[in-house]
């Protein structure tokens, strides 16, 4: 780790192919982080649990366990960001991931820009933020203590439902919510069985908030998965 600032964010890299262990070594300490690697699941449970890392990447396929089992161990003490990096491509694995505790999830290969741009959101998303009185996505604009939206200066008058589900996506701008994740958090834990809740107000809450409720600019589709609100 020559060149690389002592106080920069640690990086638990877990993953059972040296080659991929090697790479992400290289380009993530080009970009100022330090490295720790696990080869395998109770290797990466010793290591977050001594050195405490300010994210870890997370491949799903180890030799002595599943990533996925690694993730939930983790969530049941620490809320460090967890991205899941994996050749597993299929929408229920990623959902699985995101349903565990994972922070996002990147299918290999990938493109080191990417990891980079998803670890600063993960990372962003973990530290504590001042309380903020109001959100800005472009023209709309959220604010979050007299609890009114508008889009160009103009009033969006919005259903509760509505209103939470926004401020909802748009307090984790930039992260993939699953349906799951969704309905615990907007309707509770009751409604965990119907999906169709969420897209029903999804798509009444584009037809207030987007310019073109069929190509949306701000409440994104990550299809099978969730959605994600992208950042301004």
């Amino acid at each position: 780790m020559t060149g690389v600032d002592p106080l920069a964010p640690l990086v638990l890299v877990v993953d059972d192919e040296p080659q991929m262990r090697r790479f992400l070594r290289a380009s993530l300490n080009a970009h100022g982080y330090r490295v720790l690697e696990a080869g395998s699941a109770a290797e990466a449970l010793m290591l977050a649990t001594s050195h405490n890392p300010a994210i870890i990447l997370m491949d799903l396929g180890l030799p002595d366990g599943d990533g996925i089992t690694v993730t939930q161990s983790l969530r049941e003490w620490c809320q460090m960001p967890i991205v899941v990096i994996s050749a597993r491509g299929r929408e229920d694995d990623k959902v699985t991931a995101l349903d565990a505790g994972a922070n996002d999830y990147l299918t290999k290969p990938f493109g080191v820009n990417e990891l980079l741009a998803r670890m600063r959101v993960a990372l962003r998303h973990a530290t504590p933020e001042p309380q903020r009185q109001e959100l800005l996505f472009g023209s709309l604009r959220i604010d979050l203590v007299r609890r009114m939206v508008s889009r160009d200066g103009v009033e969006v008058h919005l259903t509760p439902i509505e209103y939470k589900l926004l401020t909802l996506l748009a307090r984790h701008a930039g992260k993939v919510l699953t349906h799951r994740q969704i309905l615990k958090e907007v309707w509770g834990p009751g409604a965990l069985e119907q999906p169709h809740y969420v897209r029903v107000h999804m798509a009444e809450l584009r037809k207030k908030v987007e310019r073109d409720p069929a190509r949306p600019e701000w409440l994104l589709t990550e299809p099978a998965v969730g959605y994600r609100m992208r950042e301004s």
